[in-house]
């Protein structure tokens, strides 16, 4: 393997953790800079988008119902096939060029920085069979990085579909994230559920996604709140703290002893009207709580999925705090900024609020009556004056551009 520049870079914008034009430009502007690169055209050039999880935190890898949709924020690819054994990728959001990978040399723990991602897609389709010979990539990005919003799951689901499209092979949506899910376990090293890279190749505009981790049942829930004067808006709070990657494998092991401890496959299966019989036969106080937010997160989520079918759409945001509740307290995975964000929004009027994604920082969502927006937004960033906040609505999933 060898890289041409160290593939480490930095987002280039000044600590917002995403270029605000990136993605935004010209697809025939995006055509220049891969010639300008490559020196050639490009075949093609892909999107797939960034994703918030409107309900469903922390119960998929326990086999149980999550809810995301597909944010407008999206990650572009500019991509040509190449038949010498050559993977060459570029980001405009990253410093250090382009990075050479011979697709040869690929193997797990092999690559280094942000190309690990691209190169764990490659080396994934190759090993289930599919004869890829190299590719130039060009990416751009807008999805926030460091925000809990997938930005992972976008780059790994536009060089899967490019690559796939390219090559002719028709994978459906669903097979395609389980391909990209195998390349971040297997390649990366990150034991993440199937949720993030589902969300980015299936989700529809105007939609929230409610996926049945288990059986891998998808629904296209109507999520248009523009029409009933609401807004959501989503706070990044451009913190992480440090313990957030070993705390996740600490949770997972958790709630797997949890659901050995009961018999059972997995906590999905603890039915909600036996909660309180299963928290009685735990051993600890911990796994009761782990459990306790597993099986109400479950039910959380078909509640919202009840009143959204209703068209009582302003309903969902006790159920939205609730689930923020549940995830500091039981789960003990917010931090003090997501709870600043929480309970200046909710103080300020605000529908219903609660962080979003793995925890220990990244993103809030708060549900807005629209004409309220703009007072709720300036008194978020008054008691967090360093978040980044934006509006947003259910976008498409990952598409061919041109």
């Amino acid at each position: 393997m060898t890289e041409a520049g160290s593939g480490t870079g930095t987002r280039t914008d000044a600590g917002t953790g995403a270029r605000t034009d990136a993605g935004a430009g010209s697809e025939a502007a995006f055509e220049i800079a891969f010639k300008n690169i490559y020196g050639r055209a490009p075949e093609g050039i892909w999107a797939a988008p960034g994703r918030v999880n409107l309900i469903g935190e922390h119960t998929d890898y326990n086999d149980g119902y999550v809810m995301p949709f597909a944010l407008p924020h999206r990650t572009r690819a500019a991509v040509a096939r190449r038949d010498d054994g050559l993977l060459r990728v570029h980001s405009a959001d990253m410093d250090g060029g382009v990075v050479e990978l011979r697709i040869d040399d690929l193997a797990p723990g092999t690559t280094r920085g942000w190309a690990v991602y691209p190169a764990a897609v490659l080396w994934t389709l190759r090993q289930a069979g599919h004869d890829i010979a190299g590719a130039d990539i060009h990416y751009d990005s807008n999805v926030p990085v460091g925000g809990g919003l997938s930005s992972s799951a976008a780059l790994q689901v536009v060089t899967a579909l490019a690559l796939t499209e390219l090559h002719g092979l028709d994978l459906p949506r669903q097979e395609l994230a389980l391909l990209c899910q195998s390349s971040e376990n297997t390649y990366v090293g990150a034991p993440v559920g199937v949720m993030d890279q589902t969300a980015s190749a299936c989700c529809t505009e105007g939609h929230a996604l409610h996926l049945d981790v288990r059986g891998l049942g998808q629904r296209q829930v109507p999520f248009d709140l523009a029409a009933q004067g609401l807004q959501l808006l989503v706070v990044d709070t451009r913190v992480k703290h440090a313990h957030a990657d070993g705390a996740y494998g600490e949770l997972r092991a958790g709630c797997e002893a949890a659901a050995a401890a009961l018999g059972l496959p997995a906590l999905r299966d603890v039915d909600f009207d036996g909660l309180d019989a299963a928290l009685a036969a735990l051993p600890d106080e911990r796994l009761r709580r782990l459990t306790r937010h597993v099986v109400t997160e479950n039910r959380r989520v078909e509640e919202v999925i009840a009143l959204l079918d209703a068209g009582r759409t302003r309903e969902i945001g006790p159920v939205l705090t609730a689930g923020h509740a549940s995830l500091r307290d039981d789960f003990r995975v917010s931090c003090a900024e997501l709870d600043l964000v929480v309970d200046t929004a909710l103080a300020a009027g605000a529908l219903g609020a609660r962080m979003t994604g793995g925890g220990f920082g990244g993103s809030a969502i708060v549900l807005v009556d629209a004409g309220e927006a703009e007072r709720i937004s300036a008194e978020i960033l008054r008691a967090l004056p360093t978040a980044r906040l934006f509006p947003t609505t259910a976008g498409p999933g990952a598409h061919r551009l041109v």
